[in-house]
């Protein structure tokens, strides 16, 4: 049972396992969308203003790459088993924009745990590493990304196993 009365039916570190795949669904991104996150967060005009953005390397308004990456955690969050009984991420790797997110593009793909380990210092986390493979409508990868995130652990008394 797991110590903390919010997560207790939520997948914990001891659910999971390496190569499970979570399909990220679909998620249409319109110019509201865009212009919003932009306005707020990445204001450069190929975010902002479509004639620029025209006639910018990109040929269209196209969504922020940090954008990309919100819209991809929130929809492997919204689509995890159980919801996820995270403690928060560790930071990301090998984030790689692929090709831009441009406007009523529909991105959905997946994100595979590759990899898990209990927290030797921490016993009530665990680990996981997840990679993220966002893709358009398409089929077209837009983004890679690898994110370490502390789960928490069912039963912190259980013994650890090697990984």
């Amino acid at each position: 049972m797991s110590a903390n009365p919010i997560t207790k039916d939520y997948s914990h570190f001891e659910d999971l396992h390496i190569g499970q795949v979570i399909d990220l669904g679909q998620t249409k991104v319109t110019k509201q969308m865009i212009v919003e996150f932009a306005s707020k967060f990445d204001p450069f005009p190929f975010h902002l203003d479509e004639e620029y953005a025209k006639k910018s390397l990109l040929g269209g308004l196209c969504a922020s790459g940090w954008h990309t990456a919100a819209l991809a955690i929130k929809a492997c969050l919204d689509n995890f088993p159980n919801k996820l009984a995270s403690g928060g991420g560790l930071g990301f790797e090998n984030i790689k924009w692929k090709k831009p997110l441009m406007v009523n593009d529909i991105i959905g793909g997946t994100v595979t745990i590759s990899n898990m380990r209990r927290s030797a210092s921490n016993p009530q986390w665990g680990i996981i590493t997840l990679n993220f493979d966002v893709c358009n409508q398409r089929g077209e990868t837009i983004m890679l990304m690898t994110l370490n995130n502390l789960v928490d652990v069912r039963n912190p008394s259980a013994k650890l196993e090697e990984a």
